[in-house]
């Protein structure tokens, strides 16, 4: 079975934002995260990473809610 395909998006201004991962490659996505934050020439800053960090983690808990109301 495939990881299952994932998808963040941001619009900022006139920008919008797109990220599509796979399950199992959010520390790649953070790091893409840090690698758009860092670069001078893009307008993507740090608060826009935390918010794609926390919609990511939203993602996560929804998937993960079903799983812990079985234990």
């Amino acid at each position: 079975m495939s990881p299952a395909a994932r998808c963040l998006s941001l619009a900022k201004g006139e920008h919008r934002y797109v990220f599509r991962y796979e399950e199992g490659c959010e520390s790649e996505l953070l790091s893409s995260f840090v690698a758009l934050a860092n670069d001078p020439d893009r307008e993507f800053d740090w608060f826009d990473a935390a918010v794609l960090s926390y919609q990511m983690g939203q993602q996560l808990a929804r998937e993960l809610d079903p799983v812990a109301q079985l234990e």
